[in-house]
């Protein structure tokens, strides 16, 4: 049954729709059209079709726009469950060539390593208030150091977060981010920290930003890593920082690939590390046949089919996210209840949303306050 926009439909009651009416449509109304849960995509220009892609696993990849009487106004009308955030573009096709593009009526979009792509925003949500900059907030530092490995050979180049308040006559935590440049750049980890760590929200942690030269073959459970991690990175660290050095103040992060390399490195050096944050991990794994994952997860199925065999104990405490509108929402669900049964304390959080750094971006206040929570009390210094 076709959903329709009463918006939309105010429109096309005037005739006839001329392109003066549709100049007024454009400029009184905000895009995509809202109403409730109907939200309404919409497009002008001559074109042979206009689709939606977007990245809601369970939903067709491309849905056609319909294009209003004889007009070169299109549109497409979805209905959205509640607090749904989604990442799209549209497929416009001229003279048989078909071209992506960001929504050019509406000005909100999300960026990521491959690029940029617009946000449509459902009925309720919206975005965190402490994902934005605070002037009261004092800012942390990123600073550059360069790690001798010798699991890797040579050197590796890994930026350091200094919480504000850091000084050597203190212990502070240490949370390391795979990808952490990402996290910074998509996820707006340093706002975040600064914030969280001025409302006192968490406790001020020493953040190791990570980055991987062969990302999808060190992650899958390369035992380079996790000798890089515990034998190269994190001795240095201990003798560069004042750093907290017991395990429950040592937390791993990740998103994708980063939550299996996270829980990976956890699990071949159990009692090093006491968190684990854990975001849309590809926790791809069989019980039955073979996995259609592709080749680039064989390491990882091999991986997490040993783990969910002898779970063990690595750490203490993990929060995992993921989105309910990716494919990875299955073996997310299915390892709550796994970890559970070890007696680990676990916090499971899922969110209307897909794969995305800005999904990863709004669970950071739950899992780093659940993981490092801060004072109850107001800090003097």
């Amino acid at each position: 049954m076709p959903v329709e926009n009463p918006k939309l439909r105010r429109l096309t009651q005037r005739k006839p729709v001329d392109a003066e009416a549709i100049d007024r449509f454009l400029e009184r109304e905000t895009f995509p059209l809202q109403s409730g849960r109907v939200t309404t995509f919409v497009y002008r220009g001559e074109a042979e079709s206009v689709r939606l892609r977007h990245w809601i696993y369970g939903l067709p990849t491309s849905q056609a726009f319909e294009r209003l009487d004889d007009t070169d106004l299109w549109h497409l009308s979805v209905a959205l469950p509640a607090r749904s955030r989604v990442e799209y573009k549209l497929e416009v096709e001229r003279g048989g060539d078909r071209e992506l593009i960001r929504d050019p009526l509406n000005p909100l979009e999300a960026h990521d390593p491959f690029g940029s792509n617009s946000v449509c925003h459902g009925l309720g949500y919206s975005v965190p208030e402490w994902t934005r900059p605070d002037p009261e907030a004092r800012p942390g530092t990123v600073e550059k150091l360069e790690v001798p490995t010798r699991a890797f050979g040579g050197r590796r180049e890994v930026g350091v977060y200094l919480p504000p308040r850091y000084r050597r006559r203190r212990l502070h935590p240490l949370l390391v981010a795979h990808d952490g440049g990402d996290y910074l750049n998509y996820s707006s980890l340093q706002t975040v920290l600064d914030n969280l760590i001025y409302r006192h929200e968490i406790e001020g942690p020493v953040v190791v930003l990570t980055r991987a030269e062969d990302r999808l073959r060190e992650y899958a459970d390369d035992p380079r890593h996790a000798r890089f991690l515990c034998r190269d990175l994190l001795p240095l660290l201990e003798k560069r920082y004042s750093l907290d050095p017991r395990p429950a103040a040592r937390v791993l992060m990740g998103a994708s690939f980063g939550a299996v390399a996270s829980l990976s490195a956890a699990w071949r050096n159990p009692g090093i590390f006491g968190g684990l944050l854990l975001q849309s991990g590809s926790f791809a794994f069989t019980d039955i046949g073979e996995s259609r994952r592709g080749p680039a997860f064989a390491p990882v199925v091999k991986f997490m089919n040993r783990f969910r065999r002898k779970p063990g104990r690595p750490v203490e405490k993990i929060f995992i996210s993921c989105g309910i509108y990716e494919s990875l929402i299955y073996e997310n669900r299915s390892l709550v209840p796994l970890l559970q049964e070890t007696g680990m304390k676990i916090r499971y959080r899922e969110a209307r949303d897909g794969h995305n750094w800005e999904n990863w971006r709004d669970q950071l206040r739950q899992g780093l306050s659940f993981l490092l929570p801060g004072p109850l009390w107001m800090v003097y210094e």
